[in-house]
């Protein structure tokens, strides 16, 4: 009788810790893994990894696969970048607690934030939930690719509570405040990895209003707190434009000490943020100075749109004769945008504001015409280009204007060319700030927002970025694979309290991924319509992930999805007891 399940053999293991990477083998049994370094025994399959790196999985803690994981088993795109673990219900948003009568308010929640089609999560969702355990309880009935975990989101909760009366300003009763706090512990209690919310303008319902968070008060933020430490575990997630007369920094420190609980935010360049990253990150370090635990979630490249005609975003929907198309189907609009009459009749006409909300008209100018901060995506692209390689400067040298150059190159590739547009995290037009961040223990690899912005940006290929271009190929600087691996395995796992996994060692979760570096490489972006009710998303695959492993099972071969569904739902923090190792 073979003694293991599975058996990798001669790899170069990069085991999370951030120690230096040393070359064995590993042995799975019963979904842990038991023996790492010299193995001897038959196991049920072996694979050769010569040549190859084995890693942890990758947990990723900031998504948004809310609606999607009640329908897919796969969870691509997270899945097809060695991504084993994810955390959702961020920035506030997400479907329980949900009276019947406000189902379809959260859906146009989580469409207007994070640009999931309403019509796909109207008919993928069946709704057989109305408290948060429940909707935990529907989680747990579908076994996936990847395990999944989630925040109790503030949206969720206000709605529930407030009903009729929940709109930007409202001020919630102490009654109100208390129902919420119940709520949080209870969905805490229950499994829930912790809370979260949004207080930024750029996110909106499809209404265009702010979402629920963005008024709260710091002390209705501190009772929800108080909640988690009752249950006595949880993380609060957050994003915020960190205006100065909100001290966020002050009752997120207030609120750590007291509680013991992490508090988390996503620290970015934003032209929505009052205060300057370099501060963001100096009010943080001044708080944990003084018994906080605050911890930034960092972006590895550029937060942006990615252009395209059939995508959510292009630089010409203002204008009047792409309102005239833009409700036909795909084949009449390219018969359309490929005629040069129309062509020339839309580049002529001024773009149409009045109905832009004044608070992001500065973000909608530089969609509509800020050449100098839009790139051509080609096929090699990095997503860390030079001023030298905007649309400005290669209009210049093509002789022509930027929106006829940008226009052309929308209707590449038969109408289906990708501009990109990073808003945050590139204001000094390259990635160097973050060199320093990515050394730092109280920073975490995050946002790569999986499942979410389908029709704009798809950055849950984060992991498979960092690799890439990070440790690999970055020509102004890299870091080490022991780090980035360390970042994205071991410390999001633990962050969440995740302790079974993000390290190859006995005893813990056999989540592996087996990649050859040589051959990684990010695939082109493409929209697929294969939503529910055909809704559309941007995917982006990966070359060189040889295997990914979840719970010793073989999930993905060379990228392909094996049918091996070992996931389930993650309810609360997660420890792990050493093995001794198998004889």
């Amino acid at each position: 009788m073979p003694v293991f399940d599975l058996i990798i053999r001669n790899g170069t293991i990069v085991d999370g810790t951030g120690q230096d990477r040393f070359s064995g083998d590993i042995a799975i049994k019963d979904g842990l893994i038991a023996q790492v370094g010299e193995v001897s025994g038959d196991a049920k399959e072996e694979i050769d990894a010569g040549g190859h790196l084995v890693t942890p999985g990758f947990v990723d803690i900031h998504t948004h696969y809310d609606g999607q994981a009640t329908w897919d088993q796969e969870m691509a795109p997270s899945s097809w970048h060695g991504v084993t673990t994810v955390v959702m219900g961020n920035c506030g948003v997400g479907f329980a607690p949900a009276k019947p009568d406000k189902h379809e308010w959260l859906i146009g929640l989580m469409e207007g934030v994070e640009d999931i089609p309403g019509t796909a999560l109207a008919e993928g969702m069946s709704w057989d939930w109305e408290t948060f355990p429940e909707y935990l309880d529907a989680l747990e009935k579908m076994p996936r690719t990847v395990d999944v975990g989630t925040h109790v989101p503030h949206g969720s909760v206000r709605a529930y509570v407030l009903g009729d009366r929940e709109r930007p300003g409202a001020v919630p009763t102490e009654d109100d405040i208390a129902q919420m706090s119940q709520i949080v512990e209870e969905g805490v209690r229950a499994g829930a990895l912790g809370f979260s919310t949004s207080r930024t303008v750029l996110h909106r319902d499809i209404d265009g209003e702010v979402v629920p968070g963005t008024t709260a008060t710091a002390e209705e933020l501190v009772e929800i707190g108080r909640a988690m430490g009752r249950a006595g575990h949880g993380v609060f997630e957050m994003a915020s434009d960190m205006m100065r007369e909100w001290d966020e920094f002050g009752w997120m420190g207030k609120m750590s000490r007291e509680t013991g609980l992490p508090v988390t935010f996503a620290a970015l360049q934003s032209i929505a943020k009052e205060l300057p990253l370099e501060e963001q990150i100096e009010s943080m370090r001044a708080e944990n100075d003084n018994g906080a635990n605050i911890v930034a979630q960092i972006a590895l490249r550029g937060n942006g749109i990615v252009m395209a005609w059939q995508g959510t975003v292009h630089p010409f929907r203002l204008k009047p004769s792409w309102k005239d198309i833009e409700d036909l189907p795909w084949e009449e609009q390219k018969a359309k945008l490929f005629d040069p009459e129309f062509k020339a009749k839309l580049l002529a006409e001024h773009h149409d504001f009045s109905e832009v909300n004044q608070d992001i008209i500065g973000l909608i100018m530089v969609v509509c015409g800020g050449w100098n901060m839009q790139f051509e995506m080609d096929p090699d692209f990095n997503y860390e280009p030079t001023a030298a390689e905007s649309i400005l400067e290669r209009a210049k040298a093509a002789g022509k204007s930027g929106d006829e150059y940008a226009y052309d190159l929308l209707c590449s590739d038969d109408g289906k060319g990708f501009i990109y547009l990073p808003i945050l995290n590139y204001a000094d037009g390259n990635l160097d700030f973050l060199m320093d961040l990515q050394q730092s223990d109280d920073t975490v690899n995050s946002l790569s927002d999986g499942g979410a912005h389908c029709g704009t940006i798809c950055d849950a290929a984060s992991p498979t970025f960092m690799l890439q271009h990070w440790v690999r190929d970055r020509e102004r600087g890299t870091i080490t694979l022991e780090n980035a691996i360390k970042r994205q395995c071991n410390d999001t796992a633990r962050l969440y309290g995740l302790e079974d996994r993000g390290i190859i060692a006995p005893g813990y979760l056999a989540d592996l991924n087996i990649i050859d570096m040589d051959r990684l490489k990010l695939g082109k972006p493409w929209l697929a319509f294969d939503l529910p009710a055909g809704g559309k998303r941007l995917l982006q695959k990966a070359e060189g992930y040889v295997a990914t492993i979840k719970n010793g099972k073989v999930t993905f071969r060379e990228g392909e999805w094996t049918g091996e569904t070992p996931g389930g739902l993650i309810r609360g923090p997660q420890r792990v007891e050493m093995l001794e190792a198998a004889e």
